[in-house]
């Protein structure tokens, strides 16, 4: 198979990507932040009864609530947990009426645990501002690794990649915001997509540095297209598989694990993306930069 340099048309392609979320989110149509992010109804219940959280999205659904949250709790997973997103204060009685009726057909014995009331978003600029502290972080110290292990050029190039994932993962939000809203699940999908994508990068960037001792006189995007096609077969094995489970937990699960496995999925198509078509040629050309530098101050 021949590999060629297609970083530019794929950079374009990226940034336009991000350019269309960019432009939504300026007219209003950003990312769709969940109950974690804006706050809801909270309400708490013992149902006597191992709980299926089948039964308690149907009678959410015959509410016409799309915007929620539940967790089941208890040793016996017989409490839940519902957070409600969009509930005005003067309607916090009859949505909590309406919910309790609707339950009891399902569990009679319904007992409410706690107080219902009102609460204010969970995550908010907290939770936002230490995922971001945490990509800053994890990208510092992977230059900080890569620029030891191999160079500072492979360094600049796996974080760029990696800002580029993110950002891509941040702009499909946007794009498909009518499918997916963000809650807590996507920052740990977010952080686990930073750990995936840097592992893509090393295996090929680990490749080039072998290759590049073997040919020292040659172009380093050559170098690059023999890196990127040897190390093709474990990419497409080691991407399919953790797609295959990611998939099957999209399409099988809950709306809760829909919102972490959506990310990590567009994280995964990103990453390999970005590893194979964008990386090693940013690599590629800050090294011929680099040598073009030391070439023209030998001769000066």
């Amino acid at each position: 198979m021949v590999i060629k340099n297609r970083s530019k048309v794929c950079l374009i392609i990226s940034a336009s990507i991000i350019l269309i979320a960019l432009l939504l989110t300026l007219f209003g149509r950003g990312i769709n932040l969940g109950i974690d992010f804006e706050g809801g109804l909270s309400m708490q219940y013992d149902l006597k009864a191992t709980v299926q959280k089948a039964d308690v999205e149907t009678v959410l659904a015959g509410m016409g609530i799309k915007s929620y949250t539940i967790a089941v709790q208890g040793s016996q997973g017989n409490e839940i947990n519902v957070r409600i997103k969009d509930v005005a204060k003067d309607d916090i009685q009859k949505v909590q009426s309406e919910f309790e009726e609707g339950i009891k057909d399902k569990y009679p014995e319904l007992e409410s645990v706690g107080d219902v009331n009102y609460v204010g978003p969970v995550a908010g600029a907290t939770l936002v501002k230490n995922a971001v502290i945490s990509v800053l972080l994890a990208s510092a110290l992977m230059l900080v690794y890569i620029a030891i292990r191999f160079d500072l050029n492979s360094g600049l190039s796996a974080v760029f990649g990696l800002l580029h994932d993110v950002l891509i993962m941040l702009s499909f939000m946007v794009i498909f915001r009518s499918f997916i809203q963000m809650n807590s699940s996507f920052i740990a999908a977010a952080l686990t997509i930073v750990g995936y994508s840097i592992n893509n990068t090393i295996v090929i960037f680990d490749r080039i540095r072998e290759n590049a001792k073997k040919m020292p006189a040659a172009k380093k995007e050559d170098v690059t297209n023999i890196s990127i096609r040897e190390s093709l077969g474990r990419t497409i094995c080691t991407t399919l598989t953790t797609l295959i489970t990611i998939v099957a937990l999209c399409i099988l699960g809950v709306a809760s694990i829909r919102e972490f496995a959506l990310p990590i999925i567009v994280g995964i198509l990103s990453g390999v993306y970005s590893a194979n078509m964008i990386n090693g040629y940013v690599w590629a050309f800050l090294e011929e930069k680099r040598r073009a530098r030391r070439t023209k101050a030998k001769k000066a």
